[in-house]
């Protein structure tokens, strides 16, 4: 297997042992990966001040076949998350991203599409983008493409445009137009300023979204919407949004 080199985005480090530190990131090529960081708790550690979630890095490790952990070799920071730091909502809202990447990404599988999703995230982030903006995109994005998303263009029962507005499914996996949702039991309905949204960010990145911005009542349906999505398939709701919802209460950007 070898060495590998790639740049990637740290999603989460934890500590092994005395010394040594196990560090999940995720790569395009390489998907979701685990290393451990061999003396990285040490002070003069070569990982010293590298390790910080959500920083872009570039990383070299090794790969022994049959083995689930690498070793990482190096880490070299490209960029940190300074929009973090020092920041109780930014260190929640970002803890929230890397466990939302880290459920969704797969081990050792490539994932190009994730990986620019969640550099763009976070250089908006930097660049001072609303917070629960950014939010709503990744969620929905995240959603779409691990094939959760139902789509928002159509019916799928009857083919007719949902832009007038719709209604999700009490299975979450779809969204039904009104009239076919008027025999779907439990479905709730969904505005056609929400269906807007997904449409928009079809064809539109975070830069440009900002430029029509979008109002508080609707990313606030938007994140429901994708909650509940997210819900039925994962079967439970992230530990890291319950914390961040119970810590900062109606304010939280998530």
């Amino acid at each position: 297997m070898g060495l590998h080199q790639a740049e990637a985005i740290l999603l989460a480090v934890t500590d092994l042992q005395e010394a040594d530190r196990v560090v999940e990131f995720l790569t395009r090529d390489f998907g979701k990966r685990r290393g451990v960081a061999r003396g990285a708790k040490r002070r003069f550690s070569r990982f010293a001040g590298e390790l910080q979630p959500l920083a872009r890095v570039r990383a070299a490790w090794f790969e022994k076949e049959g083995r689930e952990l690498v070793r990482l070799s190096s880490v070299e920071l490209v960029r940190a998350p300074k929009w973090s730091q020092g920041d109780l909502e930014g260190l929640l809202l970002g803890a929230y991203l890397a466990e939302t990447f880290s459920t969704f990404a797969q081990e050792g599988e490539a994932a190009e599409l994730l990986f620019r999703l969640l550099d763009a995230a976070l250089e908006a982030l930097a660049s001072g983008t609303d917070r629960r903006l950014v939010a709503r995109y990744v969620e929905s994005w995240v959603l779409r493409l691990g094939g959760v998303f139902p789509a928002p263009a159509e019916c799928p029962l009857c083919g007719s445009s949902l832009g007038e507005g719709a209604a999700l499914a009490a299975s979450g996996e779809s969204l039904l137009c009104r009239r076919c949702a008027v025999d779907a039991p439990g479905a709730r309905p969904v505005s056609a300023a929400a269906i807007a949204f997904w449409l928009r960010i079809g064809r539109e990145s975070l830069a440009r979204l900002t430029e029509r911005p979008v109002g508080r009542a609707v990313l606030d349906e938007v994140g429901d919407v994708a909650g509940r999505v997210r819900r039925h398939f994962l079967g439970h709701e992230l530990r890291s949004l319950d914390v961040l919802r119970r810590t900062l209460g109606p304010d939280a950007p998530a």
